[in-house]
């Protein structure tokens, strides 16, 4: 196994790029054309761990995730949220008024409608944003810019002509991270997440009766996804992160329902919350507190 080398879906100076340079520190980051391929390049050992975008407070649920990951193999042993600053990059020595085009993904196309409008800019929109930022330096044409992170600027020499070009000030990424092994914490631990995926049975009041076993052993849930299952129009499966230990006796009480009146049950990963989460907390109850990304598990 690669120590130390984490992967990630997108091309350097990709904002995956940025959350893995975030929460992982001085680790070498592998860049991956898919999810898919971030995910075998743990079990091939060529990383040791991969950072995947799991949803986003603008765009939502990021496709692939909830159908890759419960085959993947892999567990989750952290969180992380990488807030999303877009920049207008050029090359260097251009001017605002110079440029004519905006090259950007889709998603962040749709994120900068103000910036296309003040500018009266045309944008086309490319498969990624660190390769929109690849192009346009490799153009080298004051006309085309590119909106992507900070660091794709830096990685392709060009200019930041404007910083936070993106219409919501709150756009964030949640990723997750995993790894070949799992790291779960205490049980008595606080602040813990779970992950996990299930089956519903197909009966009358099924998924009613499982998420009546989260409150009122009251656990708090912070995501539920639904998607059917391949091939199977009478099946729903369900993604769910909820706070707390398995080995808790309110999650594990609440779990034993969720597996009575489920089909097929497995937790995808048991790990400490991100920092983000308290910081998100404290500001809702009026309290403050300094916390940085860079501490996710």
């Amino acid at each position: 196994m690669t120590k130390n080398t984490i992967a990630f879906q997108g091309r350097p100076g990709a904002y995956s790029d940025l959350a893995c340079r975030a929460a992982r520190p001085g680790w070498i980051t592998l860049p991956c054309k898919t999810f898919a391929e971030a995910i075998d390049a743990v079990h091939q050992g060529r990383a040791e761990q991969a950072m995947l975008a799991c949803e986003n407070s603008l765009a939502g649920r990021v496709p692939d995730i909830h159908t890759l990951l419960p085959n993947a193999g892999l567990s989750i042993i952290g969180e992380h949220f990488q807030r999303v600053e877009h920049c207008l990059l050029a090359v260097p020595g251009t001017k605002i008024e110079d440029i004519k085009r905006v090259h950007t993904h889709s998603v962040a196309m749709g994120q900068i409608m103000g910036l296309l409008h003040d500018y009266n800019l045309t944008p086309v929109v490319e498969f990624d944003t660190a390769g929109a930022a690849e192009m346009v330096a490799a153009w080298n044409n004051p006309e085309e810019a590119a909106v992507a992170s900070e660091l794709a600027g830096t990685l392709n020499g060009l200019t930041i002509l404007k910083h936070n070009v993106e219409d919501a000030r709150h756009n964030t990424t949640r990723f997750y991270i995993v790894s070949e092994t799992a790291a779960r914490p205490a049980a008595d631990g606080i602040n813990i997440m779970t992950t996990l995926i299930f089956n519903v049975r197909n009966i009358p009041g099924a998924l009613y009766k499982v998420l009546g076993g989260f409150a009122t052993n009251n656990i708090n849930m912070t995501r539920l996804e639904s998607y059917m299952s391949p091939g199977d129009f009478a099946a729903t499966r369900f993604l769910m992160d909820v706070e707390g230990h398995p080995e808790s006796p309110s999650l594990s009480k609440a779990i034993a329902e969720l597996e009575f009146f489920s089909r097929e049950s497995n937790i995808l990963g048991v790990y400490a919350q991100s920092p983000f989460r308290r910081e998100i907390t404290d500001i809702t109850s009026g309290t403050t507190r300094t916390t940085t990304t860079a501490q996710d598990s």
